[in-house]
Parts: structure tokens; C-alpha cells; sequence
């Protein structure tokens, strides 16, 4: 049997990507950061929690790589764990340059000495481009990051290339755009929006608050993405890979739809803060996955409104059943109000 350890099992891909292995029949073994308050709602809303290994480890703490991997004795790594939100990483510049960029240095060090035979995924992100182009990115395009969190990341591409090209190692870069799924932290805003449509559909609000509307992203489905990691470590081999639609849409487009799915006219419900405002911004991304589709054979499956469709459908399904009483695994009913989460701005207007 395979063996698999995932980093930030936690989060949306490390979950999907969860029960993508396991349904092929793999041994899963997944780290996460001790909590004051456990984070497993994605595997047990995913039905995958009891056959999962779990491992306590931080990417800031090298010796608890070593001992997962010492515990898992992997065939693959698959490096999904880091703080990746954008915007926190503005406030976090230093934390997040540790775990998300210095981390996946300890984690490349803890394979060359434990088994350099261990294949290695690093979850690389289309914000390595920022505003380097106003055209589709794919792996040529030069690299411009516009955040900490992009600047971590692309320490962590480089240092993948440089192992895979100095000591052998199978690693490898996926280059994914943004992709979501009703499983997307609530910080994000695509999930945010869906989240605020269903509340404010029964009622349990009346507008989101929005930062930068007229940004474009490359949106994907996470279960599409998810398939195209283990592909590319399937390889024979190692490679970096461009994941995406080839589409761009705007947060606007997106809380347009949204608000559609719902028969709600968005323009009554968003408002726009300059809390959610970056000090930087990157204002459009759009990736091209000719190769990924011509080497791998991978390509995108759902498209962009029903993605959203079946993101709204499943946020109005949870606080429906929520209100009526049922009690399951989920994160949004106990997210806190975003007026109660200080920023710099409320400091600077003061």
C-alpha cells in the first residue's frame, strides 16, 4: 500500500486531497498544528476522519517534520501547509515568511537526510506573478510577487527547483490559481460572499462588506485541482506545472452571480470598506494550463458560474439545517463578526 503524508490536512485541499487518496487506496497520514480548539470539521464533513493518521507537527519546528516523516515513512509529501491568506500576511510579514517560505526548507532538508527516494509536492500559487502581466500566466511568465505571502512562496518555488536540480529529489511546484469549493475558509472571498448570501437569504443579515471589487482572479474548483497534485508527482519525471481555467473573472462577477443564485440583486447587499483594502494589490491573474493539459492531461471540469451555484446551494443547505436545529461539522456558525477583528485601519482612524 502507497503511503502519503499531507501537510495542513486541516485546510481545503489537505482534506480533498485526503479522500482523493484514500479512494486510491493509499495510506493517508496528515500533520496539524496543536489548538487550543481542534480544526478537523473538513474531514468529518467529508466523511474521512476516522481513516486518517494524524500527526502533530509545525513547519516552524524542524524536528517535528522529521519525526512525521520518520512515523509515515512516505512515498509522497504532498507541502499544503502555510498561513495562506494574503492579507494576513501583510500583518504576519515575518510569520509568514517562517512557515510558508523557510518551512518547506526544512521540510526539503528532512527529505534529503531521512529517504531522498520521497517524492515531494509544494503547493505553489498563481500569486508568484502579481502584476507582472495583464495576459495569461503560464510557467515561462517572469515571477513579480506583490505580498509577503507571495514572497514566501517564492522562496519556497526556488528552494523546491533547487533541491529538485542539486540533490535529485523528485520535487515538484504546482503552480495553482485560485480555487475554491464550500469547504473555502471563511476569510477568503469567494466564500465569504457565498456565506453572506445564505445569511442574508434567511435573513441573519442584510449586507457584506467588500474590499476591492474590481479585482480578476482565475477561479477553479478544488476537487479539479486537487487530481492535477497527484498527477503531477505521477510523472516520470519531476516538473513544475501551471494550474488553472484560463478564465478571469471579478470579485463583482462574482458576487453578481452569487447574489443571482440566490434572486438577490447584489447591488442592495455589497458594500465596499477599505478595511479589506491591501497595501499592495495584484489586479488581475489568469493562468494557462496548455501544458499541464498536453504532459498531464489534466484539464478543469467545472466552470466558473456553477462553481458558484454549488457553493451557494451548500452554504443556504448548512444555515438552513443549522436553524433548524441539526448540528454537524462546519465553521461559519461559529466565525467571528468581522467588525470585532481589529486592523491598522481602525489604529489609523483613530
Amino acid at each position: 500500500m502507497r503511503r502519503a503524508l499531507i501537510t495542513g490536512i486541516t485546510g481545503q485541499d489537505g482534506a480533498y486531497l485526503a479522500k482523493f487518496l484514500l479512494d486510491k487506496g493509499y495510506e493517508v497520514f496528515g500533520t496539524y498544528r496543536r489548538l487550543s480548539t481542534p480544526n478537523f470539521w473538513r474531514s468529518q464533513y467529508l466523511g474521512i476522519f476516522e481513516n486518517l493518521n494524524l500527526i502533530p507537527a509545525d513547519l516552524v519546528d524542524a524536528g517535528s517534520i522529521m519525526e512525521a516523516i520518520r512515523i509515515s515513512r512516505p512515498d509522497e509529501i504532498y507541502n499544503l501547509a502555510a498561513q495562506s491568506f494574503v492579507g494576513t500576511s501583510f500583518e504576519q510579514p515575518i510569520g509568514t515568511g517562517d512557515m510558508t517560505g523557510l518551512g518547506v526548507t526544512r521540510v526539503l532538508e528532512a527529505i534529503r537526510n531521512f529517504d531522498p527516494e520521497i517524492k515531494f509536492y509544494q503547493a505553489s500559487t498563481s500569486e508568484l506573478y502579481g502584476n507582472s502581466s495583464n495576459k495569461q500566466a503560464n510557467e515561462e511568465v517572469p515571477f513579480k510577487p506583490a505580498s509577503p505571502y507571495a514572497a514566501a512562496k517564492l522562496y519556497a518555488y526556488w528552494q523546491t527547483r533547487i533541491y529538485r536540480e542539486g540533490y535529485n529529489i523528485f520535487a515538484c511546484n504546482g503552480i495553482l490559481f485560485n480555487h475554491e469549493s464550500p469547504l473555502r475558509g471563511l476569510e477568503f472571498v469567494t466564500r465569504k460572499i457565498t456565506n453572506a448570501v445564505a445569511k442574508i437569504t434567511l435573513g441573519l443579515e442584510k449586507d457584506i462588506k467588500l474590499g476591492n471589487i474590481e479585482a480578476k482572479r482565475d477561479w477553479g474548483y478544488a476537487p479539479d485541482y486537487i487530481e492535477s497534485m497527484w498527477m503531477i508527482l505521477q510523472q516520470r519525471d519531476p516538473d513544475d506545472y501551471v494550474i488553472a481555467t484560463n478564465e478571469s473573472h471579478s470579485v463583482k462577477e462574482f458576487a453578481e452571480k452569487a447574489f443571482d443564485a440566490a434572486g438577490l440583486d447584489w447591488q442592495e447587499h455589497v458594500k465596499t470598506d477599505k478595511r479589506f483594502l491591501r497595501p499592495l494589490d495584484v489586479h488581475f491573474l489568469q493562468g494557462d494550463y496548455d501544458k499541464a493539459n498536453k504532459k498531464l492531461g489534466w484539464a478543469p471540469k467545472v466552470k466558473f458560474g456553477e462553481l458558484i451555484k454549488l457553493m451557494v446551494k451548500e452554504d443556504l443547505s448548512r444555515w438552513d439545517r443549522w436553524q433548524s436545529g441539526e448540528r454537524f461539522s462546519w465553521d461559519a456558525f461559529n466565525y467571528p463578526c468581522e467588525d470585532k477583528i481589529l486592523s491598522r485601519y481602525h489604529r489609523m482612524e483613530r
